[in-house]
């Protein structure tokens, strides 16, 4: 099968459209005919400084949404013509094209009432989200404060209040009236004083979740989405703070297939919440797929969530 792709050059330079041979899919595996690329943070960081050692030829992308065309072998074949969204290894030639191998065990159900636009756009910062949700103790009424306010945290701020967490954010471009849409308690300008949070949720960076560290009750929680405080803050058998990392697409490497099935099966719920609109997301900037790399430049310096429609 032959596969219109973008293909990697080298770093920091841009990529190359071109053909490449998509072979049948392994055991295990499905062919995804994409009609939509989600473009994310990570796809331009990887293709700018290729710290995986992409060779030339490499297809980048981790987010897509599209049909299954071809299974291989142990996939049922009630997947075929499934219509599906998917977070892909940065480890494997990606959703870049418009077909992708993947693994059957690593695509969500798109709802029916639900475009291939959206749903591409989803995967990696609604996963991302939920993954760092998941991570500290549900406690109704406590103060949480997200750091951050981009795709993740903006899913994230949701779930939180939903939970019955009082959400507080810190951010100089978020407005009143999204906070309003998204349940959040209070807007910061600044780290805020006088007051102690049960759990911080972090995406500007180890450095910048340190120094919010101190804001933290004591046997709070700190999650860092963006890299990782190295060492604790505090000395030991003081307000024994719990820190957590937070990286999606390590669990292609590490995780198991009763975890990816639980990962999938909680997107799914969320792909419907938002059908349902009782999650709120930005309608991403559209793109041709002959301009992917006009998206990318866009991610990069409008930070705004884009993707490409494959006719």
């Amino acid at each position: 099968m032959q596969a219109n792709v973008w293909q990697f050059q080298q770093a920091g330079k841009p990529l190359v459209h071109d053909e490449q041979v998509i072979s049948a899919p392994a055991a295990g595996r499905i062919v995804v005919r994409n009609y939509a690329i989600g473009i994310n943070p990570v796809d331009w960081k990887f293709i700018d400084d290729n710290p995986r050692d992409w060779q030339e030829g490499h297809v980048p992308g981790v987010d897509g949404a599209g049909v299954v065309i071809a299974v291989g072998d142990g996939v049922d074949n009630g997947l075929l013509g499934k219509r599906v969204a998917y977070h892909h290894s940065l480890s494997e030639n990606g959703s870049f094209a418009d077909h992708t191998q993947v693994y059957a065990s690593r695509v969500m159900d798109v709802p029916e009432s639900m475009d291939f636009a959206l749903a591409a756009a989803l995967p990696c910062p609604m996963l991302t989200a939920w993954q760092a949700f998941s991570k500290v103790p549900v406690r109704q009424g406590a103060d949480v404060l997200v750091s951050g306010m981009g795709a993740v945290n903006k899913l994230l701020s949701q779930l939180l209040s939903q939970a019955g967490f009082n959400v507080h954010v810190i951010s100089s471009s978020f407005t009143q009236a999204q906070a309003d849409v998204m349940g959040v308690k209070a807007i910061h300008s600044d780290a805020p004083t006088g007051q102690s949070f049960y759990a911080l949720f972090d995406a500007n960076g180890p450095d910048n979740a340190k120094n919010l560290v101190p804001l933290l009750e004591a046997n709070g929680h700190v999650v860092s989405i963006l890299g990782r405080i190295e060492e604790p803050v505090d000395e030991p058998f003081t307000r024994t703070i719990s820190y957590h990392e937070i990286a999606l697409g390590a669990l292609h490497d590490f995780g198991d297939l009763a975890q990816w099935q639980r990962l999938m099966n909680d997107g799914e719920t969320l792909l419907r919440q938002i059908t349902e609109q009782q999650i709120v997301v930005e309608i991403p900037q559209v793109f041709a797929f002959q301009n992917l790399n006009d998206a990318l430049h866009s991610s990069k310096e409008a930070k705004q969530k884009a993707v490409v429609t494959v006719s």
